[in-house]
């Protein structure tokens, strides 16, 4: 079995889940992990499965002929080696330009990989304005350690007036 990711992206509509995991499962194919989301009325979605090599141009034929969905494939590099260690990272404050920007470049600098992320604004409960919030699962590389990467983005944190909670087991 070969490995294959894809992401899916098109306007929503009931159903789309549906014919993705249908054409899989007709070309042989197990459905691994996926990610999916409704944005602004887009549909978009990253799958992971495992196919048969020799019914990979149906399966990938197939994939690309589902209407209004743009259907776009690559075979991982490696066999998706799982993280280290992982911690969560959650944030809120007043949103403003560049809080995600500077939170990521102090995770680089770590060498600190992102392996989940949601963000949003949010109505401010009393004060009006939006809030922006995060909440990641980060991997750890070997060597790092979390109390001064926590040092590093708190310091941020205070920088950019917005709350920052790390360190939890993912």
């Amino acid at each position: 079995m070969k490995s294959l990711v894809f992401t899916a992206i098109g306007p929503d509509r009931p159903g789309i889940v549906d014919e993705l995991s249908s054409v899989v499962a007709a070309n042989g194919g197990n459905w691994l992990e996926s990610r999916m989301a409704r944005f602004c009325g887009q549909f978009a979605g990253i799958v992971r499965i495992e196919y048969e090599e020799a019914k990979a141009e149906l399966l990938l034929s197939a994939l690309k002929a589902i209407k209004r969905l743009n259907v776009v494939t690559t075979e991982p590099e490696d066999q998706c080696p799982l993280p280290g260690e992982t911690v969560t990272l959650e944030l809120i404050g007043v949103d403003h330009p560049g809080i995600l920007s500077e939170i990521s470049s102090a995770l680089a600098e770590h060498s600190v990989n992102v392996e989940k992320l949601h963000t949003e604004c949010i109505s401010a409960p009393m004060g009006g304005g939006s809030l922006f919030r995060a909440h990641a699962t980060i991997g750890l590389p070997e060597g790092v350690q979390i109390d001064d990467l926590k040092g590093n983005l708190e310091q941020i944190a205070a920088d950019l007036m917005v709350d920052l909670k790390i360190g939890d087991k993912d």
